[in-house]
């Protein structure tokens, strides 16, 4: 899990930092010391996990969850000196809250509590992403598409194409045609060897229709299907540069570079 610690003191965010290096399956992606920080971080790295202070000077822990999305909070381990805000931690659904100074078997806990509360929350994201597959596909409901997946009809899981109405005119886009899809506005621009459609909808409801196997998410903005990818250059800040099939050539941000990282290298 990709994880974010965010406390006003350093050497608290020193020695949360070496206990968590030890931990198998946490990966630290940045360090803050204050809420601002935080919530540019958040923004940038999209982790799965924030070790988050509560009394900060400016803004405490509290209002850096005021100001994120729903649909892009992280899981919140919240870890601090005063016990006296547990109640309202988890009426914000903390995973966690963690009294300093922080023991390691507490801290082992959380962080395998966050990792079950996350292949939960992806169990549900892969229903939910197959009803709207078939839904797309069927015109079925969702609750008749439900109880096809709960009779194991066997539909294919992903679909092989994307419906895309322009006025009073429907295209049918073969989804193995697509080279890379970007954001642009309430609009997604899909980019194919012949044209660009466009398609109403939110990046997240359309990164939830393709193959997490095929496609991948360089940016915020963007999606690449892998197998278009040619080749990619190292930047000197550590981002990577991707060639596309066509000669597209797009940058891959510093939150997703691990992703793509070990996809070049395997």
């Amino acid at each position: 899990m990709a994880a974010i610690i965010v406390d006003d003191e350093g050497l608290a965010r020193r020695g949360l930092s070496l206990r968590l290096q030890a931990l198998p399956g946490v990966r630290l992606v940045a360090e803050c010391s204050n809420g601002p920080e935080a919530l540019e971080a958040i923004a940038e790295h999209e982790p799965d996990l924030v070790f988050l202070d509560i009394q900060m000077p400016g803004m405490n822990g509290f209002d850096v969850i005021s100001r994120l999305q729903t649909d892009t909070m992280p899981m919140i381990v919240f870890v601090t000196a005063y016990d006296e805000y547990a109640v309202d931690a988890f009426k914000v659904h903390a995973v966690d809250y963690i009294l300093k100074p922080v023991d390691e078997q507490r801290l082992q806990e959380a962080v395998t509590r966050a990792a079950r509360q996350r292949d939960q929350h992806e169990s549900v994201r892969a229903r939910e992403r197959l009803v709207e597959l078939v839904m797309g596909m069927t015109g079925a409901s969702a609750r008749s598409v439900a109880q096809m997946a709960e009779a194991g009809d066997g539909k294919p899981p992903w679909p092989e194409k994307l419906t895309i109405k322009d006025g009073n005119d429907i295209h049918f886009i073969r989804v193995a045609d697509i080279g890379w899809i970007d954001a642009a506005g309430d609009y997604m621009c899909i980019h194919t060897p012949s044209k660009t459609h466009i398609m109403r909808t939110t990046m997240k409801q359309l990164e939830a229709m393709l193959d997490p196997g095929r496609f991948l998410r360089v940016h915020r903005s963007t999606i690449v299907n892998a197998a278009g990818i040619t080749g990619a250059q190292t930047l000197n800040n550590g981002e990577y540069l991707l060639n596309l099939e066509g000669g597209s050539r797009i940058k891959v941000s510093r939150g997703y570079r691990e992703r793509i990282k070990n996809l070049l290298e395997n």
